[in-house]
């Protein structure tokens, strides 16, 4: 009659994710792909070291579709200039070693990708709000 328990908090977290992405400013929005493909990097950690490859190759291909799709994608390279090329640069060679990572059951290439990924989320967090809007 009722649905169990893990079917309520997956309803719960599809509402929560549908609900700040409608409510969310482009800028939030970037922040949301960010945190995204961060924690799909760690999941796919988590599942290399218990040797789950399914879970580990479903959230690797989650995280390079979030990095190639959605950050890379929406880099705008006629305004972004030399910024917007360095980033694609730097999304292209995440995608490249997330990869390898994936062919490869090596978590090195996922640290160094989390490491890099973090430090250019910190960076776009740390933009001041006045610029944000521009």
């Amino acid at each position: 009659m009722f649905s169990p328990a893990k079917s309520f908090a997956s309803a719960y977290r599809t509402v929560d994710a549908e609900t700040s992405v409608a409510h969310a400013s482009p800028h939030q929005l970037v922040t949301l792909l960010f945190d995204a493909a961060l924690a799909a990097i760690a999941t796919a950690r988590g599942a290399l070291q218990r040797g789950d490859v399914v879970v580990k190759g479903k959230q690797i291909t989650k995280a390079v579709r979030i990095i190639d799709e959605g950050l890379r994608g929406g880099l705008n390279q006629a305004a972004g200039g030399a910024l917007a090329s360095d980033l694609s640069a730097l999304y292209a060679y995440l995608v490249q070693q997330l990869t390898l990572a994936n062919v490869r059951n090596d978590d090195k290439p996922l640290a160094e990708c989390h490491v890099l990924l973090s430090t250019v989320r910190e960076g776009w967090i740390a933009i001041p709000a006045q610029q944000r809007a521009a």
